[in-house]
């Protein structure tokens, strides 16, 4: 069995849906299809996702929404006009966002996972009904109705050890095509609590994993992963194989093309991802496994919103637990880091903007005073640049190559970091240089 799941842009307008049921119809094998919220449909669009945030924004103000219900309602109504369905949902669409602001109006968060997760499961329960009316068997399943049971952290859900059995057991029952909504699960009460933005590839990546799926294909605009950011380079090389680890940590510096989280469900039972492209389907893509051959550098990456707090103290080497004492803080004011290159008297910790957004100060003096450092400094604008590929370990000289690339191109580092399985090299400069960096590594190695 294939599991798919298909992007915004791919259920974007009616065209689009088309495209997604073609695929899944002319298959056997493609029983399972994960969908998106529309996504836009020209540059200038607004996805149904940000109109129902904007929704949100509207009743945490008591402020009159009914122009934003209508915005989202118009969205889907477009789309159900286009498709020529016979049997509208929009009355029942806008029960269901009603219910939603009364039953959380007291909750803000519970109310904007409800909100959010209406893109997803609105836009499902119409292409099951479209397809359907085609004359092929179709169920819509919600996450509920899945026991895609998941924790309670609004925004950023996790899924439940216990959800892949019962998924499955609810699976296997069902007969013909299944179009289930991404982006979010339940939790034990029922309420909708999402995954972290994007997260309609950790829904596809749980229903791979639940039904033990041979391979779990990923839709979207582009045809496959491509070398570099394609914003950046003209007509970057397109990357054919990729194995989990270099694929995670090209997601993980900036690579928007596939949810690095949702690798995680995947790599524990070695599914395969086919990262394919909605537009062109009898392209190849990209396909990302357990393994590969080694063959070099096969990416860059980079991305910005970074902050370095530097520390420096005597003898920093001969003082037992500083590392263990310092994380401990980070704990306390609930930061994780992202890198933490260090020296014999020295060490930086790399963390995420918005992980000390009010928080920074608060923070450097919870370590001046718990560690007693000689000094303390604080970079901001930081971007971090990942150059990727499994044979780095085995190629002399990929260091080399990579500064004097930034020699030539004027870009000062910052700092230098690599990681134990040698498969990444972590570069920080300033968030400024970000494009000419990408140039002047992609240039060096591609």
């Amino acid at each position: 069995m294939i599991v798919c799941k298909f992007g915004g842009s791919s259920v974007a307008n009616a065209e689009q849906i088309k495209k997604v049921l073609n695929i899944i119809n002319t298959s056997n094998d493609r029983r399972i299809a994960i969908v998106s919220a529309p996504g836009k449909r020209h540059a200038d669009d607004i996805k149904v996702t940000d109109l129902l945030i904007q929704l949100y924004d509207k009743v945490l103000l008591s402020e009159n929404f009914d122009k934003e219900i209508n915005d989202v309602l118009t969205r889907f109504s477009s789309i159900e006009q286009e498709l020529k369905l016979n049997d509208s949902l929009i009355d029942k669409f806008k029960i269901i966002l009603e219910s939603y602001i009364k039953k959380y109006n007291n909750q803000p968060l519970r109310l904007l996972d409800a909100l959010k997760s209406s893109g997803e499961d609105f836009n499902a329960q119409i292409i099951a009904a479209y397809n359907s009316q085609k004359g092929i068997k179709t169920t819509y399943l919600s996450p509920n109705q899945l026991n895609m049971l998941v924790s309670d952290e609004p925004g950023n859900a996790i899924i439940q050890s216990e959800s892949y059995d019962l998924i499955n057991k609810v699976i296997s029952n069902i007969e013909g095509k299944i179009i289930i909504p991404g982006f979010f699960g339940v939790n034990k009460e029922g309420d909708h609590v999402t995954f972290s933005r994007g997260g309609s590839d950790i829904t596809g990546a749980i229903l791979a994993r639940s039904v033990n799926a041979e391979l779990y294909e990923n839709f979207t605009d582009v045809s496959g992963i491509f070398a570099a950011n394609p914003n950046i380079i003209e007509q970057p090389s397109i990357i054919h194989n990729l194995t989990y680890a270099e694929m995670r940590e090209l997601s993980y510096a900036g690579f928007k093309v596939f949810h690095d989280e949702a690798l995680m469900p995947l790599f524990k039972e070695g599914i395969p991802v086919n990262i394919k492209n909605t537009n062109d389907p009898v392209h190849p893509g990209t396909m990302v496994k357990r393994s590969r051959p080694s063959t070099g550098v096969v990416g860059v990456s980079c991305d910005k919103g970074f902050v370095s707090i530097n520390m420096t103290k005597y003898l920093m080497n001969r003082e037992i637990g500083f590392t263990r004492r310092l994380l401990s803080i980070l704990e306390q004011f609930n930061i994780s880091y992202e890198h933490m290159p260090s020296g014999i008297d020295d060490i930086s910790i790399i963390i995420r903007e918005n992980q000390v957004s009010n928080k920074l100060e608060a923070l450097i003096s919870a370590i001046q005073r718990e560690l007693e450092v000689d000094e303390i400094s604080v970079e901001d604008n930081i971007a971090i640049l990942m150059i990727v590929g499994l044979g780095m370990k085995t190629q002399i000289g990929t260091a080399n190559k990579a500064t004097e690339a930034f020699k030539q191109s004027n870009i000062n580092l910052k700092m230098i970091n690599q990681g134990s399985s040698e498969i990444s090299m972590m570069f920080g400069i300033d968030g400024d240089a970000e494009k000419d960096a990408v140039k002047a590594i992609y240039n060096a190695f591609f």
